[in-house]
């Protein structure tokens, strides 16, 4: 009667290892996996987080602090476009007299939202074409991209059970597609930049979860937002003809952002097509 007992005694070892496994902060867990209504963070986890963001919280202050106070005004972070419309002037004021340290101080507040997933970097952009024309899409194109690389190193850390709580069915879907892609990956990572077929929040968090090299993220989201942020620059320069933001994203502008999206994946079908043939 021994060996039965050594059986229940062993199933009961694994079982209690593999509960362990599951809870701890280095094991991962599988992708689409829900977490049943739990936060999805372990302690662990959660720590990293507030951590970096107490960092980079830390550094954005001491920049606001080393900034000469604005004497035209409260100045704040525009959430609308009626906040645009109110700013711009003063900001613009502001910008001349302080250009070097208002672009500081631009660049860290975009970098730090990008990076922590806070609404309203749109604003930002409209914001620099407002206030610097169509050089401004330099601007924006930096800030964009160093703020996704930040995103993509921080969800390298902490993302895999947010992206799994928050869109299950979604990163089983992109890491599928991934998978099929092969030697031309930059060129549909090229296409999802560009197109709005995936919203860009999700690409920055689940690319390192389905193992996309940096170089390829970054060279895709250097390139590929570029079309998105130069009609956001000229939306800024016509400030006072723009209604909401939803008039950024028209047919008319959509079917061109697809249009230039199809001409990054043309590769890609050329080369299936002559493998069918």
């Amino acid at each position: 009667m021994a060996a039965p007992r050594n059986i229940v005694v062993e199933t009961g070892k694994l079982m209690k290892d593999e509960e362990t496994a599951e809870d701890s902060p280095t094991s991962k867990k599988p992708i689409g996996a829900k977490l049943d209504g739990r936060f999805p963070l372990t302690g662990w986890e959660f720590t990293v987080a507030f951590s970096v963001f107490l960092v980079f919280s830390t550094g954005l202050f001491c920049i606001y602090l080393t900034m000469p106070a604005a004497e035209y005004g409260k100045l704040k972070l525009p959430r609308s476009i009626s906040d645009l419309r109110m700013l711009k002037d003063e900001l613009g004021i502001y910008a001349n007299i302080y250009p070097t340290k208002f672009i500081l101080g631009y660049c860290s507040t975009y970098i730090f939202m990008q990076t922590f997933m806070i609404p309203g970097t749109i604003f930002m952009s409209l914001l620099a074409g407002a206030l610097f024309g169509v050089k401004g899409i330099f601007l924006v194109v930096f800030n964009a991209t160093a703020g996704a690389s930040s995103c993509y190193f921080l969800s390298k850390l902490i993302g895999r059970p947010i992206v799994s709580w928050l869109w299950p069915e979604k990163l089983k879907f992109f890491q599928t597609e991934i998978a099929k892609r092969g030697d031309k990956l930059l060129n549909y990572m090229l296409f999802l930049r560009i197109t709005p077929t995936l919203p860009n929040l999700f690409i920055n968090l689940a690319s390192p979860i389905v193992d996309i090299p940096f170089h390829v993220f970054f060279l895709a989201t250097v390139v590929g937002i570029i079309p998105a942020s130069y009609i956001t620059v000229r939306a800024g320069l016509a400030l006072g003809d723009l209604k909401s933001v939803k008039d950024l994203y028209d047919l008319k502008t959509l079917t061109v952002l697809f249009l230039i999206g199809s001409i990054s994946i043309l590769p890609t079908l050329l080369k299936r097509k002559r493998i069918y043939e």
